[in-house]
């Protein structure tokens, strides 16, 4: 997968977010991704429930947001891996994120880039620069030598859109301000993230194996093109 491992400078994502942020540069802090609003995905969030990392855990507990690259650099001290400022609609300004995809996307592709961040795992260290968020990608069904694509928030997301799991259970929850790596919820939960026949990007309870779609008002998230790969 793109990131099995959060904090791990050998994978495609890098670990991250809650908490202190570092201070963007100038001209980092530009707003963008607007757009014309588009359908709702289908069923409104209800009142957010009190967040708990007690029991066992579930999707809901990661924050999901939608951000936007504002700007993006080449590690000074890693060849693999990206440095990135992204817009999460926060008023601090944007976050500084590490990920490890210079052999998968080409800068030109990051420039500008609108994405969902997963804003609440303990921030990482990643040679010397401290990332305080993930961008999720997918992980071609076949392994990473086959490619690695960012996950594209649905049309006319702005950075900070909430972005959650579809189903009673989820839709409401509120996620953890942190969480717990001793826990492993994200490495828990990471094995049941897939792309649907459709691309869009979808829990599946390994239980139930009910399909819990991962959505913003606006619509689904998707894989630019890969079926049946894998998020992280």
């Amino acid at each position: 997968p793109a990131a099995t491992a959060p904090g791990d400078a050998s994978f495609a994502e890098v670990a991250a977010p809650a908490g202190k942020k570092e201070k963007a540069t100038n001209g980092e802090r530009k707003k963008g991704g607007e757009g014309k609003k588009d359908k709702a995905a289908g069923e409104k969030k209800p009142a957010a429930a009190a967040a708990t990392d007690s029991g066992d855990p579930v999707p809901s507990m990661i924050d999901l947001r939608v951000g936007k690259i504002v700007h993006v650099e080449k590690h000074p001290d890693a060849d693999g891996l990206y440095v990135e400022q992204i817009d999460i609609g926060e008023p601090e300004g944007p976050r500084t994120v590490v990920s490890g995809l210079v052999n998968y996307i080409p800068i030109e592709q990051m420039k500008d880039r609108t994405l969902i961040a997963v804003c609440n795992l303990k921030p990482a260290n990643m040679r010397g620069v401290k990332s305080f968020a993930m961008v999720l990608c997918a992980t071609h069904k076949d392994g990473k030598e086959h490619g690695i694509e960012i996950v594209n928030p649905p049309e006319g997301s702005k950075p900070g859109d909430r972005v959650y799991f579809e189903g009673e259970r989820f839709a409401g929850a509120q996620p953890l301000s942190q969480l717990n790596p001793k826990k492993k919820i994200f490495e828990t939960i990471q094995p049941g993230f897939t792309t649907l026949e459709s691309r869009e990007c979808a829990w599946v309870d390994p239980v139930t194996k009910s399909v819990h779609r991962i959505v913003s008002e606006r619509g689904a998230c998707a894989a630019p093109s890969f079926i049946g790969a894998s998020l992280s």
